[in-house]
């Protein structure tokens, strides 16, 4: 039976099983299985991802073939892996090479009221960043009335610089800047806090039926007395307080700047009040009671030396004497803040600031001055300092007309001297 199938041999045992004689699909062509394209690149794949590995792609088989083509032993499994042992590495991914370490610095964190500058050179780059050139001694004196959280006096001639360094300090800490100018007269009222009169009497108005509700009843005079100070309390509370501005710096949510400026303007008195503050970093508020300070503030006190200053504010505050700046600070500052003038222009320019504050005058022009004028020449056109263009513009650096006629007088001789530099 069966004659037309061919008998299946029987394997004896210890012999390798007959080869099978039955059709075979025709072996697979070495172009048929080759190394797959790789994956389009992922829009949210980052640049240094390692890419997929590689796997062959083999063809597929006619469905009326055997399931198991290459189950012989025979069939060429190890010669396909060697193959594609160059093309296909069927080992662990490696890992990817790391990049160069790239030589530029890291850009520096941004300025946070709650990160204080760890040293003075940092200290130096914020201020500079702000626009503002300090010498290292500037630097050191702000540096530590910070860390040491103590209030800084800061004394010199007007128009070197000392408002400009708070509000440069603030920019840098990236704090607030709250700013109390003096001038005589001042009082606690426009300095610390006020009472809204206004306000208490319109809430009095509107609570009037609930006033009346309370006394209800009452049969004298000092009993509707005692439960109207009942809510006493309600009427003079911070409801009804009108922030100034050393309250504010105090009550701030994040720490700030407290610039007192000018304060030798002020009364006697008035310094006085301001030891508590000073010392304490604390207000006193009959009404209310002492309030404390949220975050100590960086609190700047500036001088022009119109009076003495008492020993009591002096004993609780660092000091820093600003003066005018040397020859190559006040070119560096002309630099930064008047880009365009040519650099021959501002040598000599600050050449010619320079022998005028030599001279006895009734106000020595200061370094916002010498800026005016720098832009001013700038605008003009100017590209030398000639003894003309200097002598028509000397409005712009003398503020009183006697100084202004002492300088015309010696006006070319300053301008040579200027030109040697």
């Amino acid at each position: 039976m069966n004659a037309g199938r061919p008998t299946p041999a029987i394997a004896s045992p210890g012999t390798n099983p007959p080869m099978r004689s039955s059709p075979r699909p025709p072996r697979p062509s070495p172009r048929a299985i080759s190394a797959a394209a790789p994956a389009a690149e992922s829009h949210y794949a980052p640049p240094h991802a390692p890419p997929a590995p590689r796997t062959p792609a083999i063809e597929a088989y006619p469905t009326d073939g055997p399931t198991d083509p290459w189950a012989a032993e025979d069939e060429p499994r190890v010669a396909i892996a060697e193959e594609f042992a160059d093309s296909v590495d069927m080992t662990e991914p490696r890992t990817p090479s790391r990049a160069p370490s790239s030589p530029i610095a890291p850009a520096p964190l941004p300025a946070s009221p709650f990160r204080p500058p760890a040293n003075p050179p940092e200290f130096e780059r914020g201020l500079s960043r702000a626009g503002y050139m300090a010498d290292p001694s500037t630097v050191l004196s702000m540096w530590l009335a910070l860390r040491l959280e103590r209030p800084l006096l800061i004394e010199g001639p007007a128009g070197v610089g000392k408002t400009d360094l708070a509000r440069a300090a603030a920019e840098a800490l990236g704090r607030p800047l709250v700013r109390l100018q003096c001038y005589e007269g001042l009082d606690e009222a426009k300095a610390l806090y006020e009472w809204d009169y206004a306000k208490q009497m319109l809430y009095t108005q509107l609570l009037r039926d609930v006033i009346a509700q309370e006394v209800t009843g009452v049969t004298s005079i000092g009993e509707a007395a005692d439960r109207v100070a009942r809510s006493h309390a309600t009427f003079w509370s911070e409801r009804f307080l009108i922030a100034r501005p050393l309250l504010t710096a105090l009550q701030s949510a994040i720490p700030s700047v407290l610039l007192i400026d000018e304060v030798d303007r002020s009364d006697p008195e008035f310094e006085a009040f301001l030891l508590e503050i000073l010392s304490e970093y604390q207000v006193s508020i009959p009404e209310i009671g002492t309030i404390h300070a949220a975050y100590r503030p960086l609190v700047l006190l500036t001088s022009n030396r119109v009076r003495e200053m008492t020993d009591a504010l002096r004993r609780r505050c660092l000091h820093l004497h600003l003066d005018y700046p040397t020859p190559a600070r006040e070119l560096a500052i002309i630099a930064l803040r008047v880009p365009d003038i040519e650099d021959s222009l501002a040598r000599h320019l600050v050449a010619f600031v320079q022998e005028v504050r030599g001279m006895d005058l009734r106000k020595l022009p200061s370094i916002a001055e010498t800026v005016d004028w720098a832009r001013s020449l700038v605008v003009l056109g100017a590209r030398s300092l000639d003894p003309e263009i200097a002598q028509d513009t000397l409005g712009v650096l003398l503020k009183h007309q006697e100084d202004r006629e002492k300088v015309e007088r010696r006006t070319r001789e300053l301008v040579d001297s200027a030109m040697r530099y």
